[in-house]
């Protein structure tokens, strides 16, 4: 029987490996029915040994996989996680850019037209107050005042000749002539009463008499006209002679000032201290009224200009103090003023600025001025790390929340000795308000959303690439 079935499996393995045999017995050859028969025993005996065989395989595979599991404890993620303070509000902190803008900046010329003769300072140069900067030809202008002083002195004179009134060697003559004059005139009344008498007598002619009788006349009037001239020097001068020089007087006067005031626009003046900025003429330039000759800037109180806008103006008070940054120092100012005007071009309004008077020597007219102005925004939310943010679905953003599993939710599961509560993750969906970065509290940036959270609520805050929602995990330090 053994034989029999040691040549059955000779015979099936030959049937499956499709190998010829050679030599076959003669009995085999001459009952192919028997031979038939014997194959397919083969065939499924060995089909029944195979599917027996990984029965008691996968068997005793999960028997292994049952023990492990029960042998072994669970290993439960640590994670890092911060508890929800909700806040009220947020500040932001704006920068707004301007310039440093001198208190003063003149652009000087002389008020006439005439020809330069003189530049006494160049670009760089610092100058005072009052002090002479150029000048123009002014000989002509010197003649004519030398001639307009001695007219005057003249009138003067004259005016002064007749406050005083007439000399008295004048007033002597004049009562002298009328005396004179008076004697005469007695003389004449004598002649013509010696030729009346004659002509009556015949002795002389109409002719005669009527000469005696002219000359009397003609001294009458000369004595009245003395008298007048000695009347007038006894009165004085007339006041409305007076007024009438003082008149000459002022014009004069007047004419010499217009003059004057010609030569001093010859001459340019420092309004103030400053530092020249720019030259633009040279020696021998005819220059017109008006046109700039130098540049000068005031250094000794230097403002910032900033525009801001409109919004955000309120947190600028005029007196508060303020930090700016000028070429990467940080200067103290106190807001001196807010323009009123809106700035048509920025929509801004100008906020003035005074540096402190240290910054005078080390700043410059020009340079970018920078102001910092913190602004709070009221609106509820939540600050988290920004590596707590989770990209979500469609541009959104999530975050992992933590609830705590309970006893009764996982005694299947054997933890480690060292944990003592499990937390299962949970993704809550947010909105992004605001952006800061912080180095403070060692993150390098922290975010405020609101969305699915509560007050109060766990959230991971680190290693959110190894987390998935409905994921157990614990804290760190537990």
């Amino acid at each position: 029987m053994t034989n029999e079935l040691a040549n059955e499996q000779k015979m099936a393995v030959h049937s499956n490996s499709d190998q010829f045999v050679p030599n076959p017995p003669v009995e085999e050859v001459k009952s192919p029915f028997k031979l038939r028969r014997w194959g397919l025993l083969s065939a499924g005996a060995i089909a029944l040994l195979s599917v027996s065989g990984l029965a008691i395989g996968m068997t005793s595979q999960s028997q292994d996989t049952l023990n492990t599991e029960n042998s072994s404890q669970i290993t439960i993620l640590p994670v890092e996680a911060t508890r929800l303070n909700p806040v009220e509000s947020y500040q932001v902190s704006r920068n707004y850019t301007g310039e440093v803008a001198s208190f003063r900046a003149s652009e000087i010329g002389f008020g006439r037209t005439g020809r330069l003769i003189w530049l006494g300072f160049d670009r760089g140069d610092k100058v005072s107050a009052g002090t002479p900067l150029a000048k123009l030809d002014i000989i002509n202008f010197e003649a004519q005042l030398l001639q307009l002083i001695a007219q005057k002195d003249q009138a003067v004179a004259l005016l002064k000749e007749l406050q005083a009134g007439p000399r008295t060697e004048r007033i002597a003559a004049a009562r002298a002539s009328v005396k004179d004059l008076e004697e005469l005139l007695a003389l004449e009344g004598i002649r013509r009463s010696r030729r009346e008498y004659l002509y009556t007598e015949g002795a002389i002619s109409k002719e005669q008499l009527d000469e005696v009788a002219f000359n009397a006349n003609a001294l009458s009037e000369r004595l009245q006209a003395a008298k007048s001239n000695l009347d007038e020097l006894l009165n004085g001068t007339r006041s409305e002679q007076i007024e009438a020089q003082k008149a000459v007087v002022r014009q004069l006067e007047a004419r010499i000032s217009d003059l004057e005031i010609t030569i001093g626009k010859s001459t340019i003046k420092a309004p103030f201290d400053a530092t020249i900025s720019a030259r633009h003429l040279d020696e021998g330039t005819f220059v017109d009224p008006g046109q700039s000759v130098f540049r000068l800037v005031e250094d000794a109180k230097p403002e910032v200009e900033i525009g801001i806008p409109v919004q955000g103006i309120s947190q600028l008070q005029p007196g508060s103090q303020q930090q700016v940054q000028i070429g990467g120092k940080t200067y103290q100012a106190q807001v001196s003023s807010i323009l009123p005007e809106v700035d048509p071009a920025t929509r801004t309004r100008t906020a003035v600025l005074d540096l402190e008077p240290s910054a005078a020597s080390s700043v410059a007219p020009g340079q970018v001025a920078r102001l910092e102005i913190a602004q709070t925004i009221a609106t509820k939310g939540y600050w988290l790390p920004a590596t707590a943010l989770v990209r979500g679905d469609r541009g959104l953003w999530s975050c992992y929340a933590l609830v705590e599993v309970e006893k009764s939710q996982d005694a299947s599961i054997t933890l480690s000795e060292n944990v003592t509560k499990t937390y299962r993750v949970e993704r809550r969906d947010v909105e992004v308000l605001h952006t800061h970065s912080d180095t403070s509290n060692g993150l390098s940036q922290r975010v405020l959303v609101r969305g699915t959270l509560r007050a109060g609520d766990s959230v991971i805050i680190n290693g959110t690439q190894r987390i998935v929602p409905g994921q157990l995990v614990r804290l760190a330090d537990s």
